[in-house]
This record gives structure tokens, sequence and C-alpha cells, in this order.
């Protein structure tokens, strides 16, 4: 809490700096009076304690604003997070307009003088030096980011800034929002069973219940990916897998259709993609950078895009040869099947059929072993063999929905941080998955503030024909995402700005998440995540050693194709100053003749639904996911040396890594823990690649 009177709470909950988030009382008429109370407060805050401090030290100034922006960011993130889980237009409506204020109020403080010059004094007094390894590193993150707020421009060049961060934000908000209704306004019915023909119960189950929510008999296919992913893998009308296809990769486009067959390029994304990136260099430029991928690298491990290039450049010319082979085998296996002409939509389909008939698994034929409700109860033995974690439901905390949990996490009899759960598809949920933060591990005057996590999936719901049953695919992601939120539940730093996930570099941040899918592969952990849903029985080992068997079936080509997504963000960023015209397409399609070894249709718009680049954080980033995939490769390459559950070398990940947050640069820590700089080989002996 902090010591500025807070607004009066008797009206609006956002205003009552509570706990955790009072979801059932949260309505979209208080975010806007909320946001704007907190930000007047704020604001006020800061600059009565400016004039009061000649000499500024963390506990007279810092500590005080640090409370205050939790404050605010503890209204916003329960609003942030509705907007995801249970859109509505009343509550978008409301979320941009706040939206908006918080960007400026944002760009306002990243250009504040007063506020940099007190940051400046800190540095330079005798009092800095005192203060913790993560007090300094807040500190110089600040500076740094005032730099890259435009804190050195002159007045007009700063008011450019600002002007570009706020539309920015307001394309960002629309291209994912975009994204969102494009996908939902296609869907495909059907009132006979057999069109859906090679579909298996678990999808069948999903698209009954999917027509049931939109008052319709028999069926409904949508473009949430359960759905889509069901119907391209395993749906044997080949016109059926085309149209979605076409539908999916359409989205928010010129192209794009409604489920009426109505042109649906309302929603299309290019002049936003296009504005984007005008608005993106010109921020860059006025930074002194080149270039913006050179400016998103400021606060990266990696130094150049140079370096990025070379680095998946190496991955990809490595990973060719297999990739090759694989597509050779896949259209040669189609071609039995008489499909001469091999198109994308066949892809899903013939790959599953292959990794039958070579394997003899699919996804499909796992999904019984592994209901979700065993699969949580043996990811959180997973965390309590490796860190001592103890997590347990608390069914009295309010959700925003029946199917969302809270749970508690406990070390050694003491709590230590909680999460929510949301694992299921629904309407009004924004597709994928993913973490975030609701409360962050901080010191206040009452004593420490506990962390709390956002946990989000799409997975099949439960029907009434069936509980909710995964993939492993989905295993594998249930793991990742709750290894993001391990680094922010178990930090031990008291700093916001450098706590858990913040102040960690971009392209580390996916270390612990993809580092805690390895533990999906291995025998004694899959013994723990499964059991039948009908009789309880574990995955028999027939069935483990095939699915073992099939782990880098194709991962060739999926290395090629995540290279490709990342070094088309890359170079999009990178060359936009020598793109006369601009165009994304044929960036694109530059990278495609570089890397990969299958190319999609003209009509296909991948760009316009890649939020990660345009709506999520990763613009000249998402290299990132490659980039940690070493790091945490070679960071399991310990735990494969030592065994699965070795005590030392889970405590040493967890002092290290998940303990450190940002406290300390992603690579000091590290090599803390391996003992020498990361490399790539134990990312492509684990994809099967030769070395």
């Amino acid at each position: 809490m902090s010591n500025t009177e807070t607004p009066s709470t008797a009206d609006n909950p956002l205003l009552a700096n509570p706990l955790l988030p009072p979801f059932e009382s949260i309505k979209p008429e208080h975010v806007v009076g909320a946001i704007d109370q907190l930000i007047t407060r704020n604001k006020e805050a800061l600059e009565t304690l400016l004039a009061a401090n000649e000499a500024p030290t963390w506990d007279n100034l810092f500590a005080k604003l640090e409370a205050n922006e939790d404050e605010l960011g503890k209204a916003w993130s329960p609003v942030s997070h509705l907007n995801g889980v249970l859109n509505s237009q009343e509550l978008r409506e409301a979320y941009n307009q706040a939206l908006m204020k918080l960007t400026q109020y944002g760009t306002e403080l990243g250009q504040h003088q007063g506020l940099y010059q007190a940051y400046q004094q800190l540095v330079e007094s005798e009092s800095f030096q005192s203060l913790s390894q993560a007090h300094q590193k807040a500190v110089q993150n600040s500076l740094r980011d005032f730099t890259l707020s435009g804190i050195g421009l002159p007045k007009e060049q700063q008011a450019q800034f600002a002007k570009n961060s706020q539309r920015l934000s307001e394309l960002s908000s629309q291209f994912s929002n975009n994204v969102l209704d494009a996908t939902h306004a296609w869907h495909k019915h059907f009132t006979d069973e057999s069109a859906l023909a090679g579909l298996p119960d678990s999808a069948l189950a999903l698209a009954k219940q999917a027509a049931q929510n939109k008052q319709l008999e028999g069926f409904v296919v949508t473009l949430d990916i359960p759905s889509y992913l069901a119907v391209m893998t395993y749906a044997q009308d080949r016109s059926l897998r085309e149209e979605m296809y076409r539908a999916y990769c359409t989205r928010a486009s010129e192209f794009g259709t409604k489920a009426d067959g109505s042109s649906a390029d309302e929603w299309d994304n290019s002049d936003l993609i296009l504005e984007t990136l005008k608005l993106r260099q010109q921020q860059a430029e006025l930074l002194g950078f080149a270039n913006y991928a050179e400016l998103s690298l400021a606060k990266k491990m990696a130094k150049t895009p140079a370096q990025v290039e070379e680095f998946l450049l190496d991955l990809a010319d490595r990973s060719r040869a297999m990739a090759e082979q694989e597509l050779s085998e896949l259209k040669a296996f189609a071609a039995q099947d008489g499909i001469t002409d091999y198109q994308p939509w066949d892809a899903s389909f013939y790959s599953e059929q292959l990794k039958q008939e070579q394997h003899s698994i699919s996804q499909e034929s796992l999904r019984p072993y592994f209901p979700a409700d065993k699969v949580v109860n043996g990811l959180f033995t997973v965390a309590n063999k490796l860190f001592g974690l103890d997590i347990a439901e608390d069914s009295d905390i309010t959700t925003w929905h029946n199917d969302a949990k809270y749970y508690t996490v406990s070390r050694e009899g003491q709590q230590i941080a909680g999460f929510y759960l949301d694992l299921y598809a629904r309407e009004h949920k924004r597709g994928g998955a993913w973490m975030d933060e609701c409360r962050v591990r901080r010191r206040t005057q009452s004593g420490m503030q506990l962390p709390v996590a956002y946990l989000t999936c799409n997975f099949n719901p439960p029907s009434a024909e069936l509980p909710s049953l995964l993939t492993h695919d989905e295993v594998t992601t249930l793991f990742h995402e709750f290894g993001h939120g391990l680094h922010h539940m178990l930090t031990e730093i008291d700093v916001a700005a450098v706590s858990g996930i913040n102040g960690v570099e971009w392209d580390a941040v996916e270390l612990p998440s993809q580092f805690l899918e390895n533990w999906c592969w291995h025998p004694d952990v899959i013994a723990l995540l499964s059991g039948h849903f009908e009789t309880n029985e574990p995955l028999p080992k027939d069935l483990l050693d095939k699915m073992l068997a099939a782990k880098n079936f194709q991962s060739g080509m999926q290395m090629l194709r995540q290279i490709e997504f990342a070094l088309f963000d890359l170079r999009l960023h990178w060359q936009y100053p020598t793109l006369d015209p601009v165009s994304v397409s044929g960036v694109l399609n530059a990278v495609r003749e570089r890397v990969a070894v299958i190319t999609p249709p003209d009509f296909n718009r991948f760009e316009n639904g890649f939020s990660h680049i345009f709506a999520g954080g990763y613009a000249a980033g998402y290299y990132s996911y490659k980039w940690a995939e070493v790091l945490s490769s070679d960071a399991f390459s310990v735990f494969e040396e030592n065994g699965i559950f070795d005590a030392d070398s889970g405590k040493r990940f967890l002092t290290e890594i998940l303990q450190k947050g940002g406290s300390k640069d992603a690579n000091e820590l590290f090599v803390a823990f391996r003992g020498r700089d990361p490399n790539t080989d134990a990312l492509l002996r684990h994809s099967g690649i030769r070395v």
C-alpha cells in the first residue's frame, strides 16, 4: 500500500487495492473511471514527492512510486485479463479507452525530466552502492528505458514519439481484435455426421457442443484451434480441409470470409500492418537507430540483427537436409493415396497417417490416457519433486468463469505464491495459451506481496459424454505455460521492476517454459501424468515406446517453420528502410525461398494473423523462441547427465534462474547454472538433427 490517499472505493471494486481481483464485481463501467483516478493520483503524488526530495533515495522516493504504480497495475491486470478470457463489446470499448490513457501516461513517465534526473541523482549518490543487486539493476534498467522513451529528444520530437506510441498501442489492440472477430465470424454447420468422417469422438463431441452453443442441431466446426486442428488432421473430406485451410489462413485479410460466405474484409489487418511498420521505423529513427530491429535488440541478449540472422540461418542450414527428406517421404506417402497435386491442406492429414504407419501412434490414440485432471495433478507432482512445491486448490477464491480455478503454492510449509488456471476453449476467449502476471512479488510497508499468475490454455472442454482429454501436444503446452508461471511465482526478488518475469531479457523469457517441456517426454513423468479416463490404467509401455520413437517425427520441417517465422519478423523490421515499395508478402516470400521447403499458396495471408509480432510484444523478437530453446535444451542436459529429478540440479536451477528473476543479465544467470556459455548442440540432438 502507498502512503498516498487511495481514491474512494465505494462504487468501484478496481479502486479497492484488494489482495486478489474481485472478478465477481468488476463491470465494464468501472474500468475507465478507476484508471483515470489512479493515473491522476499517481501523477500528483509524483510531483509532490519530487518537490520534497532534494536528495532522492530508494526509500524516500522510489519505494513510494513503486507502491503507487503497483496499485495501478493491480487495477489494470484483471481488466486486461478479462478482455482476453471473457471478451464482450462493452468490455472491449472500456479496455481500449483505458489502454489509450495508460499508454499516454506511460509515455509521459518515460519523458519526465524530473523523474529522470532523480534516477540519475540516485545512481551518482553514495547510497547507490549500498543498494542490493536487484535495486541497482532496476535503476539501471529505468535509465536505459528513459533513453528508449525519448528522454533526450527535443520537445517537438518528444511529442512525435509520444503520438506514435499512442497510435501503436491503438493499432496493436485493433490487430488483436480483428483476429479474434475474424476467427469467430466463420463456422460451418453440418446436420449429417458422415460429413465429418475421420474425426475422433472427442472432436465430434466438441463439434456437437459448438452447435448447441449456437442453438443449432448437429455439428459445428470453427476456426478455434481445437476444432480447426481436428479437421485438418483427421477429416477424410479433402474439400472440407481445403475450405477450413482457406478460411483460417485468410483471417483478418482481404480474402477473409464469414460463415455465410460473405466477405469479412472489415477485419482486414493489411493497412494496420503497414502503418505499424512505418511508425516503428519512425520511433527507431527518432532514437538514433537505423531500424526497428536494432531498437528491439537494445533490451535483449542478442546484440545485432546480423547476429540473430546468422543464428537462424545456421539452424536452418543444419536442419534442411532432414526437412527435405521428411517432405519427400510425406509427398510420396500422399501419392500412394492418389494425391499427386499435394497441397498445404493435405499436410496435417497425411502427416498423421504417415506417423501412424511408421510408429503406429497418433495424438488421438494418446488422448484417452491424459485426462486433464490427471495431467494437472501429475504436473504438480513434478513441481514438487523438482522444486519442493506443494500446490493446492482454494475453492473459496472467486474467478471469472466456472472453468477457472485458483491454487496456492507453498514451499517448506510457507505459502509463496498463487495462480489462476483456465484450461478450456470457449466463445469470447482469445485463442492460444499464455501466462500473465496478476500480482508481482514486492516488499510493502505491511509485508511481502506474494506473486500471482494467470495461466490460460484452450483445450477441449468436458462434454456430456467425455471428460476433458488432452493430446500429448497439449500436455506439453500446459507444461510450457506452467514453466512461465514458475518463473514468475518462484522469484525471491522483492523489487517489482526485476521481480519474476519483469526485467528478464525477452529472448531469455522462454527459457523456463521450454525447459519444463522436457519432462513431458520422460517415462517416469509420463507415468505420473497418464491414467486412462475409464480404467486409470497408465499409458501402456508399447504406446509409450511408440510415442517416444515418434518424438522427432518431422522435426526438421518443424524447425524450418519456426525459423521461417522468426527470419520474416527479423528481416521485416531490419530491412524496412530499404523496402520501396513496402511489400510484407515480398519479404515473407524471400525468406521462404531461403529457408522453407514448403511454399504456401498465394492467397495465404499468414502475416495478417501473426499476432505475436503485431499485437503480442514479439516484434523483431520472434527469434526468441529458438534462442531460448538453445538455453533450455542446454540447461536440461544437466538433468540428462545427473538424473531427471536430481535434487542438486533442481535446487541450482531454482536458485540461479527461477529465483533471480530479472535482477541480473540472463547470460550471467545461465553461466552460473551451467558453468559455461550456451551452445546449440543439445537443441539439435533433442530434435534428432545430427550435430
